[in-house]
């Protein structure tokens, strides 16, 4: 396993860290925890949950991820040996999160509820990375850096509010460093001037998409991240596993998040299965796993500190995991940026 600096927090993360959004509705507590063992034991020190999770949302199974992360750390006594990051909700009308009922949004008073509720369902007294999930602001297509402009419209929850309930929970020992997660560059450096400006903390990392479909982080967020030491992990890396051809011709395996969930819609846009045969093609010519040469290109790049990775059975979390040994040469990444050059990103 490799290791990297996450921002300017001191932390060393693994390369890939584990992606536990399945824990809780395709995987049960018992498969969570075997792969948490696997992951452990290959060199993983990083995981991802969130409060959301897991997915698709839902309130009967909201949290469960976490609960299943918790049990896993209590049972095996090894909190010391895992980085462990987390995710508050942005602006949302979901209404489950919160006693009460009232809306997500990423104010001082749910922050600090959702926080707690954290700690408790991890069965740990402090997060590693605290993660805004989503911007407090209504943006287009979750966040990230869509192709195509639209100024959406309504209530927003300022940056400096969050900033600064952010700020008490690592002043407190709750929390030890922040990130965000689904955010622009613009929001990205607001965060950054705004803790300059008060000597909050800054912001260690941005989890957004990218993935051989959608490489728009490169556009502006790239120069961000490289200039302000602020990592990208990079999640959907497989593009909810349309990388790895399963789907391509309209096939929908049983028991796929796709078949389960029809919530592939972001890999479904007109020129996708295009560009996805064009880097099947890529990996068959030179011998490579298609999944770990998605993962590989992700690995490749300078400014992404880790790849998250989610698997639902521990095949696909070996081969996942076994990316780390793909040499990315520079044949491999001129032909890929060959195709990107033709298909552009049809998944953004």
């Amino acid at each position: 396993m490799q290791y990297r600096p996450l921002g300017r927090t001191g932390l060393e993360v693994s390369a890939i860290c584990l992606g536990t959004m399945t824990f809780g509705q395709q995987n049960t507590e018992a498969e969570g925890h075997a792969q948490l063992d696997y992951a452990l034991d290959r060199g993983i020190n990083f995981l991802d949950t969130a409060e959301l999770y897991s997915i698709p949302p839902k309130a009967e199974t909201q949290g469960s991820t976490e609960r299943i992360i918790g049990t896993w750390l209590k049972a095996r006594g090894n909190r010391d040996k895992v980085i462990l990051a987390t995710k508050v909700c942005g602006l949302s009308e979901m209404t489950w999160f919160r006693d009460g009922g009232a809306p997500a949004r990423p104010d001082r008073a749910q922050i600090r509820e959702a926080v707690d509720k954290s700690l408790t369902r991890l069965q740990t007294d402090y997060i590693d990375l605290y993660q805004l999930h989503w911007p407090g602001r209504p943006v287009p297509q979750f966040g990230a850096n869509p192709t195509r402009w639209t100024t959406p419209a309504g209530d927003e929850v300022p940056i400096t509010e969050t900033l600064d309930a952010f700020a008490e929970l690592v002043k407190e020992g709750k929390v030890r460093h922040v990130g965000l997660s689904n955010e622009s560059a613009w929001g990205t450096m607001c965060f950054i001037c705004e803790a300059e400006r008060t000597g909050a903390p800054r912001v260690a990392s941005v989890q957004n998409a990218y993935n051989l479909l959608n490489r728009t982080y490169e556009t502006a967020l790239a120069e961000v991240g490289l200039r302000e030491d602020v990592g990208l992990l990079a999640y959907s890396p497989l593009g909810q596993g349309y990388l790895t051809g399963k789907y391509q011709k309209g096939a929908r395996p049983a028991g796929s998040r796709t078949a389960l969930f029809n919530r592939g819609q972001r890999y479904e846009h007109a020129g996708t299965e295009q560009a996805i045969d064009d880097y099947l093609a890529i990996a068959r010519e030179q011998g490579l796993d298609p999944s770990q040469m998605a993962i590989a290109f992700c690995l490749a790049k300078e400014f992404v500190a880790s790849v998250i990775i989610g698997a639902t059975t521990m095949e696909q979390l070996e081969t996942d995991i076994g990316a780390i040994d793909v040499a990315f040469t520079p044949e491999l990444s001129a032909k890929i940026d060959a195709v990107h050059q033709l298909r552009g990103n049809p998944a953004p």
